[in-house]
């Protein structure tokens, strides 16, 4: 059995764009899957049922004993491949110096002369999903072995119902809402990761939906740092007549992608929590720019058809960053239209 380490040391939405890559390496030939990640997607790592093993990466401002620690753990797992989804000097140098037999990754770097197969990508033109890019690999991987690719969908990550029920009944409890109508969970935070809306921006959407969507809850979900936004915008819809509940998200990542599993729709930016909804297959509403690199196309959640809607600046704009040019009546309008029938 090849004992295979795929490397995704990056950011928790780019970590759960690869998920339909463990999902094709698990289900197409037998394996062993090492996820070598950052410690803050290390718990996300291990809900994922093809990854059989977690190495945690001190990242690239780890101290020199902890450098030397990662280094000495991947010789000692004897690893028969090596696939890098996420490319820089730093990882092929890892891997090379690792002495790993097979060692695959995107030939569009510098660093590509360590590995000894190469794939050319060109991801910065966006011509297709980031989740897609990786898949490439992975083709590429089971192409070599002579091994069918093996067909993945989503959902990709799925609780127990008796679990998610538990979750909800508790979370209903702590914000008093009605466990029994659906919830509208959105995530104003960004964590830096892409441009995103203004306050007022879901401020105003949110409203709209209120009024088009009277059964939906709004819950304004926030991670670590991101709660002052969320009051924020909670003081913002109570100003203008709506209504917004808090979850704060203090119970770890797990507990986190619980609640969002109970979510009958998910609104954000092109952030982390967004690509959980998707995995989750919850239906999710995404704002993105329209610059290339991080176009609604190139970071498309992992939703099965039909349960994405993604909105943009203009195409013609001279400013395709600039997020204010999304209109908040259109969007709610789209969305009241699009979203019902997820849960009527």
């Amino acid at each position: 059995m090849k004992r295979i380490l795929v490397v995704r040391n990056d950011k928790i939405g780019d970590f759960m764009l690869a998920w339909p890559s463990f999902a094709m390496l698990k289900q197409s030939h037998p394996c062993h899957v090492t996820a070598l990640v950052p410690s803050y997607t290390a718990p996300l790592a291990r809900l994922c049922p093809w990854i059989d093993e977690v190495i945690i990466d001190p990242g690239r401002k780890g101290d020199k004993e902890q450098q030397q620690a990662l280094l000495a753990t991947i010789r000692d797992k004897a690893f028969d491949v090596a696939i890098c989804l996420f490319s820089n000097a730093r990882n092929a140098m890892l891997m090379w110096k690792a002495g790993i037999p097979y060692r695959l990754a995107p030939a569009t770097k510098l660093a590509q002369v360590l590995y000894n197969h190469r794939l050319t990508q060109r991801r910065s033109r966006s011509e297709k999903p980031e989740w897609d890019y990786n898949l490439d690999l992975i083709r590429r991987y089971l192409a070599d072995q002579g091994a069918p690719a093996a067909s993945v969908q989503a959902p990709y990550l799925k609780f127990a119902p008796e679990v998610l029920s538990t979750v909800r009944q508790q979370v209903a409890a702590q914000l008093n809402v009605d466990a029994e109508r659906p919830w509208l969970l959105v995530h104003a935070g960004s964590g830096g990761s892409a441009n995103n809306l203004s306050i007022e921006q879901y401020a105003r959407i949110i409203i709209k939906l209120n009024h088009a969507l009277p059964e939906l809850q709004c819950i304004l979900t926030a991670g670590p740092g991101e709660e002052q936004m969320a009051e924020q915008l909670a003081a913002e819809l109570l100003a203008h007549g709506g209504n917004g509940w808090i979850y704060r998200s203090r119970d770890g990542l797990p507990t986190f992608c619980q609640v969002i599993a109970n979510a009958a729709l998910f609104m954000a930016g092109s952030t982390g929590p967004l690509h959980i909804a998707a995995a989750l297959d919850v239906p999710t509403v995404g704002f993105f720019p329209m610059r290339r690199s991080a176009t609604p196309l190139r970071w498309r959640p992992l939703n099965s058809e039909g349960r994405h809607l993604a909105f943009s600046p203009p195409a013609d704009s001279d400013h395709p960053e600039d997020m204010s040019q999304i209109e908040p009546r259109p969007v709610a309008e789209a969305i009241a239209a699009w979203a019902p029938g997820f849960w009527r």
